[in-house]
């Protein structure tokens, strides 16, 4: 999905003051990584190393696993094409409402594609499932016990679990040994979403070695660039200078679902820092449309997640001041529209 995605910033060149359409807060200080790219010459001439491998070490490093169980790549949406193309004319059962690219990724390699409301769905007959956690758009996070239970149900089935988002979780995700114990999981992270730094793209996936080497034949050449790399091995090393306080994130994120539901909005409930949101009437596009022309604010069109509607629309929350101000322009917007 080239067009679609949230963030779209640069299409609206300098009209955005506060951009809530980006899951991953806006506040972060990059001046130690800034200084750390400074120092390495001239990162630019070069070609990369064909593959990431000095990441796959350290991320192994750090996991307690082999390299061999570790594939860096181009943000974790390469990961899901890589998946997908290894996996080519699988059966593939997409939970949703859900991130758009698995099933896009499902459709280039030519999936037999089935859409699922909950995990209880999941059947056999299926190859793979794909499923999110915390969900995107929606911020539910899965319970842990029950989606063991279902993927331990389910042993010939492979499951795609996308934990992108999981530094912002309230509630326990699974994790790497949960992983490593099984040889039917593949579990994805984005060191975007972890450090704040979307523009690198730069994720990994962590399995079973024989599940990761099908997927590693399938990357192209240098498809993580050096500026990535070079990166990523500072933000690994220097993990505990980006802390992510979940709990006040979700805090605020509960306080703006709240707000929201006081001028009329339905608001679902969630585990992380996102809330989806539905407007009664008109559309999340007008809306989206109208917050950045008259208050420069970017909101995340749903309409384009399978099994929303064009009422819907998502927000993470920012400061609390920033929050304030979206609120004061939807009671704006509602008042424009009675």
């Amino acid at each position: 999905m080239i067009d679609g995605h949230g963030d779209d910033i640069f299409r609206y060149g300098g009209k955005i003051r506060i951009n809530f359409s980006t899951n991953i807060p806006q506040s972060v200080d990059h001046s130690g990584l800034l200084e750390h790219l400074s120092k390495q010459g001239d990162i630019f001439r070069n070609y990369p190393e064909p593959e990431p491998r000095r990441v796959e070490q350290k991320l192994a490093d750090v996991h307690g696993v082999e390299a061999e169980n570790v594939i860096v790549t181009n943000g974790a949406t390469e990961a899901i094409y890589l998946l997908a193309h290894a996996f080519a004319g699988s059966r593939s059962a997409i939970i949703s409402p859900t991130f758009r690219e698995y099933q896009d990724a499902c459709g280039l390699f030519n999936h037999s594609v089935g859409f699922i409301a909950t995990i209880n769905e999941i059947r056999k007959g299926f190859d793979m499932v794909w499923l999110c956690n915390p969900n995107n758009p929606t911020g539910i996070v899965y319970d842990r016990s029950e989606l063991l239970r279902v993927i331990d149900n389910n042993p010939d089935i492979l499951f795609i679990i996308d934990q992108a988002y999981m530094a912002y979780s309230v509630k326990d995700v699974l994790s790497v040994s949960d992983v490593m114990a099984r040889k039917n999981i593949v579990m994805l992270h984005s060191l975007t979403k972890r450090f704040i730094v979307p523009g690198l793209r730069i994720g990994y996936a962590i399995g079973d070695e024989a599940v990761i080497s099908r997927v590693r034949s399938m990357r192209i050449p240098w498809s993580v660039n050096t500026v990535a790399i070079e990166s990523a091995l500072y933000l690994i090393d220097n993990a505990s200078h980006y802390r992510i306080d979940a709990c006040e994130l979700h805090a605020e994120a509960t306080r703006l679902a709240e707000m929201m539901r006081s001028i009329g909005l339905k608001v679902c409930d969630t585990d992380c820092n996102f809330i989806l949101a539905q407007l009664p009437d008109r559309t999340a596009a007008e809306l989206k449309d109208w917050l950045i022309d008259n208050h420069g604010i970017l909101i995340r069109d749903a309409s384009n997640f399978e099994g929303l509607t064009s009422r819907h629309f998502r927000v993470a929350a920012q400061s609390r001041n920033e929050n304030i101000n979206l609120i004061n322009a939807l009671k704006e917007w509602t008042l424009l529209s009675r």
